[in-house]
């Protein structure tokens, strides 16, 4: 593996103790926590939560009874609280590069399928490379749902991390993920750093070459959920990376069929049924599409496709037949969608 590899081993297994010695805000998420995850918050061990790195939160919605995989998944904080929204139906698989983080994690299984009251644990932990999750005991087509949380970025061949990813999704799956991006192409030297690389600065990819590279691997449409710019407050490393400005965005990928890289018109509507927990009032797909129950929506193809495919699909009524284009979509507020251009931003997926 790269020497980028023993870096990130040896500041996470031995450099750092907690998330109290990260010298930026990179790999902690400043987010509220929804509601419904701080009862399952409490219940997390206290070591556990001490070792959490994340830089944004990873709890998408609807997965009671799926099979979801953490890339990168540390000490585990993200997987144990997923463990109790997938319910003793679902699973979770955590996977991870450091012994020290995976010798916490496993330690407290027992504990935590206590916690959450579970009859046997529904979580497991690999030792593995995201690089190489092809080489480990995971069948494709096999998740529901992955999620990674600030760990990408210190993958150095990111494009195989996201092809993996999105052969181990099932058809309608989502990859739900946040991470570390820049305005612009970090330089070499910069990327050599191992405290920049550890405090997630050094890897970061520039948002239109992710852009990119995950329409190549796969994922024709990508939406921003959310995104923050970072906080470096360390006085040293910011005179480093100075003038490039960096933020922690939470995107959604789908492995559907038929989706295209532009927005599409091809006369097709939806209405939300208000029946997706913790979202009864408004569901929010992403930043630029927030649906009202029992409101007709003209929406995109990508859209269209996206929730009808998915697992949200039996929470909508569909219409339109889809089968005359109409050119480009163009978004009307008077029909119910929030619409932004986030193409400058990051993406925001189809109107």
């Amino acid at each position: 593996m790269p020497q980028t590899v023993n870096l990130v081993k040896e500041y996470y297994g031995k450099s750092l103790t907690g998330s109290k010695d990260l010298l930026t805000d990179a790999c902690c998420t400043t987010d509220a926590m929804p509601q419904h995850a701080r009862a399952i918050l409490k219940k997390i061990h206290p070591e556990v939560s001490s070792r959490y790195y994340g830089c944004g939160l990873v709890l998408p919605e609807l997965i009671q009874g799926c099979r979801v995989l953490d890339l990168g998944s540390g000490a585990g904080q993200d997987c144990y609280i997923l463990s109790a929204l997938v319910g003793s139906t679902g699973y979770v698989v955590g996977v991870d590069m450091t012994l020290e983080q995976l010798a916490v994690a496993n330690q407290y299984i027992d504990f935590h399928t206590q916690a959450f009251g579970h009859q046997k644990p529904n979580v497991e932990f690999h030792l593995g490379y995201l690089e190489k999750l092809d080489q480990l005991p995971l069948a494709a087509n096999s998740f529901d749902v992955i999620v990674s949380n600030c760990v990408i970025n210190l993958c150095e061949d990111k494009a195989a991390v996201l092809s993996n990813a999105f052969n181990l999704l099932k058809p309608g799956g989502e990859l739900y993920f946040s991470d570390v991006y820049s305005d612009r192409r970090i330089p070499d030297e910069l990327r050599k750093d191992p405290v920049l690389y550890g405090e997630c600065l050094a890897g970061a990819m520039y948002t239109r070459d992710f852009l990119a590279l995950a329409k190549s691997c796969g994922f024709a449409d990508v939406r921003q959920v959310v995104s923050r710019p970072l906080g470096i407050n360390n006085a040293a490393v910011k005179n480093k990376v100075e003038p490039i400005n960096f933020d922690s965005t939470t995107y959604r990928l789908f492995k559907v069929e038929g989706l295209e890289e532009t927005c599409e018109d091809y006369g097709q509507a939806i209405s939300y049924n208000g029946t997706v927990a913790n979202q009864e009032k408004e569901f929010v797909l992403d930043q630029g599409h927030r649906f009202l129950p029992g409101r007709v929506t003209s929406v995109s193809r990508n859209t269209y496709l996206t929730l009808k495919e998915s697992r949200f699909g039996e929470h909508f009524e569909f219409f339109g037949t889809g089968s005359t284009h109409f050119g480009g979509f163009q978004s009307s507020p008077k029909i119910g969608v929030q619409e932004k251009n986030l193409q400058d931003i990051g993406g925001g997926g189809c109107c």
